[in-house]
């Protein structure tokens, strides 16, 4: 074949697509295991962290399964279905852990799941400085999702911890809400007022009373994604209301 002709390079350039889309699908089929395992972890370690548990992708399955020791599911009535602990299934839809929190808004928000059909994970931990109740949530920033996982101590009123993350907020802005300073905040609020009316903790945009025992601060020049934690918060904890109150000490 003539090297110089129109032929020879367009064999060529379509082997070369062939062959290059070969090892991006062997390597995308290969690596799913490791990614969906890298995923699993991650949740692990966010749960594990709201309780003041740190742990890394090696040790977050063994300290996973050492201190959460109930996982429920709600349904969007509040009421539980049967408590799994020990080994996850993950073939066992009704093990909390795997309800995909994110999928199921995703698909709430395209309107292809009704309100009625979410699911609401419970996790029960239990660690030397007491038990907690962990409960996951998602939202919308400014740029995609965010989400978070917030633990409340006995009195189900009182917050002990809380993670959040996103997928593409502005770093130094949105993406604060990932960072410590601004998950430290919520340590110690309440989400119901003295007389037990649930009030949700307020992201506060120019700060919140340092003795307002229901508000934080809003990230600076991040408002659209402060709002965005505030209504997550608020949506999803009203949610859980009914179980968190009849399960209060």
């Amino acid at each position: 074949m003539n090297k110089e002709g129109s032929a020879y390079t367009f064999t060529f350039a379509t082997i070369m697509v062939v062959v290059v889309a070969t090892v991006l699908a062997v390597a995308a089929i290969s690596l799913k295991p490791y990614q969906q395992e890298n995923l699993i972890h991650e949740k692990m370690m966010n749960i594990l962290k709201t309780v003041g548990v740190e742990s890394t992708m090696k040790t977050a399955p063994d300290l996973f399964s050492k201190y959460v020791k109930e996982r429920i599911v709600l349904n969007a009535s509040a009421n539980a279905q049967p408590a799994h602990s020990g080994p996850i299934d993950p073939k066992d839809a009704g093990d909390a852990f795997n309800v995909d929190v994110r999928g199921e808004y995703k698909e709430f928000k395209a309107g292809t799941r009704t309100a009625d059909a979410m699911e609401y994970p419970v996790f029960i931990c239990e660690t030397p400085e007491g038990r907690f109740t962990v409960l996951p949530m998602v939202g919308t920033g400014l740029w995609g999702p965010i989400w978070g996982y917030i633990a409340l101590k006995e009195d189900m009123n009182t917050v002990y911890g809380a993670t959040f993350d996103h997928q593409g907020e502005t770093p130094g802005l949105g993406a604060e809400i990932k960072q410590p300073h601004f998950q430290s905040m919520f340590k110690d609020k309440q989400i119901h007022d003295e007389s037990g009316t649930f009030t949700s903790i307020q992201v506060v945009k120019g700060g919140a009373d340092p003795s307002d025992p229901h508000g934080v601060d809003a990230i600076t020049g991040g408002t659209i994604t402060s709002k965005g934690v505030d209504e997550m918060l608020n949506r999803t904890l009203q949610v859980y209301e009914p179980y968190l109150k009849s399960n209060a000490k």
